[in-house]
């Protein structure tokens, strides 16, 4: 099972940085035996982007799914550590489909961020509650937490770092955010107000 592959943003995002950034998926929302990924999940299950296009394809929801599985088990962190000597990324970008389902899936990538502390991790993610007064996060663990959950009003807009959905670009810079549709680490950039523009 290749754990780590590149998305096309993420294959943009690259080129234009001159950097390697892979990515871990899992489920969008839900496997397909009904498990929720997405436990803080509200408002984006209407729009979710990963839910549709490539991630359609059932030899993408199987992968996906075989992923779900690996996570749960001992297994998943030294298989991760493996993959990453071998693909040798710059940054990992964990789930660009999914969430952390739990705070012990969650320490797993710390354990990983701790062991590779040359290669910078982040995620967008609506599992607050999992990060607020629980547990350390390592520097090389970039956080940005995505309105539109559950638990929005766990979210300090002024010193969070976190991410929010506009209609158009000129919306987003007047609203003060930063874009980062089309180079994903913008969104891990001194700006903590990361804007994404509606797809």
């Amino acid at each position: 099972m290749n754990l780590l592959t590149q998305n096309a943003k993420l294959k943009k995002t690259s080129e234009i940085n001159k950097l390697r950034i892979l990515n871990f998926s899992l489920p969008a929302y839900k496997t397909i035996t009904g498990k929720t990924v997405c436990p803080f999940a509200k408002d984006c299950i209407k729009y979710c982007y990963a839910q549709k296009g490539n991630y359609k394809y059932p030899s993408v929801i199987k992968g996906l799914n075989n992923r779900y599985e690996l996570s749960k088990t001992a297994d998943f962190v030294p298989q991760m550590n493996a993959t990453i000597i071998l693909q040798r990324p710059t940054h990992v970008r964990i789930h660009d489909s999914g969430d952390f389902y739990s705070i012990e899936y969650l320490l797993k990538w710390v354990d990983i961020a701790n062991t590779n502390k040359d290669v910078i991790f982040y995620a967008y993610t609506k599992s607050i509650k999992f990060f607020k007064g629980v547990i350390n996060i390592p520097k090389n663990l970039k956080i940005i937490f995505s309105e539109g959950s559950k638990t929005d009003d766990l979210i300090n807009a002024r010193f969070d770092r976190h991410a929010r959905i506009f209609k158009t670009s000129e919306e987003l810079i007047k609203a003060g955010y930063i874009d980062a549709s089309n180079n994903d680490l913008n969104a891990i950039q001194d700006n903590k107000k990361v804007g994404l523009v509606y797809h």
